[in-house]
């Protein structure tokens, strides 16, 4: 019995390291695209983009560490930006 469970726990911790390993080697997800139409001021980086029902919000970051939301209006006009603190 205890060679069983010896054996059991064994296939569980080889199991359970696979699938840690599995799920970090997989390849990391590119940037998110934003509308062609939405301006994002030059030397920011998107961080992170969410589309509403007639806006959309851009997450962008700077060299220096700012991050900045863009909240554009679907044609591509700036609706409001707010500085994250």
């Amino acid at each position: 019995m205890v060679t069983t469970l010896t054996i059991v726990f064994i296939l569980g911790l080889i199991t359970v390291v696979t699938v840690i390993v599995i799920r970090f080697a997989a390849p990391a997800t590119p940037p998110p695209e934003i509308p062609q139409n939405m301006a994002i001021p030059a030397g920011e980086t998107v961080r992170a983009v969410t589309l509403g029902k007639d806006w959309a919000a851009v997450v962008t970051g700077n060299p220096d560490g700012v991050e900045q939301i863009y909240i554009f209006n679907l044609d591509g006009s700036l609706r409001q930006s707010v500085v994250i603190e």
